[in-house]
């Protein structure tokens, strides 16, 4: 179907979507454990001093923490826009899928086997299981085209969490890990620091914008792979430069806020629905709307009971089962 909307109508929609993310941003900055007012916010930018506790909490924990929550957000959202394109499948989603779990168990086995690991260990490990876990979908979606139907695929990716999860379980009560894999095994942001935004940032742009100049062909393989390849694509070529920029977006962001799952399925679906299946749009919207998301999700879990935390996966869990299961329901994965 030809899209009758005007650049006009896209770039102010995403103008508002980034105000949005904006205003979000600012009170994430503000509201916590301890409260921060506007004017320490502004010192803290602007007029540093190193003796002012609460500039301090700003600098070295807040902010850090909100940026890295963005940014991550925004890799899980474009991640899981980019699987459901190439995989025609809308329930596809990082966690969903295995991916998620495959990272959890690379982080699993690198606590087991280097107890002491440094960050870039952890990094490496995290690549390694979701890797497992992005071959293992993609040869069960591939490898058979009965299996690759939605809600099948849907179910060998549960299938294969499942069976990763027991793995990483099984080494944690070996190695008595349960207190090293908690955080992961929730997922939460409050252990964001500059360092893993240092990595995370140039990481994500780097793979945005690769992934931006795929979004002509992620639309052509969505819609036919027939059409794709009468129009000189190369569908096998273009899932196995999506299956690494998935790997590189879902492998940095768990090994940083553990396993967050839904935020890749629900995001794309909204931003669908403001600028329909062209996946030139939906992949920035989805970044976007990624990042307000899960923002706002770790906001409300520093509201709901300070000055505890509540894991931010399980926020976003709350939004993301009953959208999966209506999801379920549609006659579009029914079918």
């Amino acid at each position: 179907m030809k899209n009758k909307r005007s650049h006009a109508y896209y770039l102010l929609l995403f103008l508002l979507a980034l105000l949005l993310l904006a205003i979000v941003f600012l009170f994430s900055l503000k509201w916590g454990a301890a409260d921060l007012s506007f004017a320490d916010i502004n010192r803290a930018l602007f007029d540093f001093d190193r003796t002012n506790q609460a500039q301090q909490v700003f600098r070295t924990i807040r902010l850090p923490r909100v940026l890295g929550t963005a940014l991550v957000g925004a890799s899980f959202a474009i991640a899981g826009a980019m699987m459901q394109g190439i995989t025609r499948n809308p329930l596809a989603d990082t966690g969903l899928l295995g991916i998620n779990a495959g990272a959890g168990l690379g982080l699993a086995v690198c606590f087991a086997l280097l107890p002491h690991a440094g960050y870039f260990s952890i990094l490496g490990a995290s690549f390694i299981g979701a890797a497992l876990g992005v071959a293992s979908i993609y040869a069960i979606a591939f490898s058979n085209p009965f299996a690759s139907s939605p809600l099948r695929l849907i179910l060998a990716g549960a299938g294969i969490s499942a069976l990763f999860v027991a793995l990483s379980q099984m080494i944690s009560l070996l190695f008595n890990l349960n207190r090293d894999l908690a955080f992961w095994t929730l997922g939460g942001t409050s252990v964001i620091t500059w360092t893993q935004v240092a990595i995370l940032a140039p990481t994500f742009v780097v793979l945005l914008l690769i992934s931006l100049t795929l979004g002509k062909a992620i639309t052509l393989i969505h819609i036919s792979e027939e059409t794709a390849v009468n129009l000189g694509l190369n569908p096998s070529r273009i899932r196995v430069i999506v299956s690494l920029l998935v790997l590189g977006l879902a492998g940095v962001s768990v090994s940083i806020v553990g396993s967050i799952g839904f935020v890749g399925l629900m995001v794309p679906h909204i931003m669908s629905f403001f600028v329909g299946s062209d996946y030139r749009y939906i992949l920035p919207f989805s970044a976007v709307g990624g990042a307000i998301l899960l923002t706002a999700a770790d906001l409300a879990a520093r509201m709901i009971n300070p000055p505890f935390e509540t894991p931010s996966g399980a926020v976003v869990a709350l939004l993301g089962v009953p959208f999966f299961l209506l999801m379920a329901r549609s006659r579009e994965v029914a079918s």
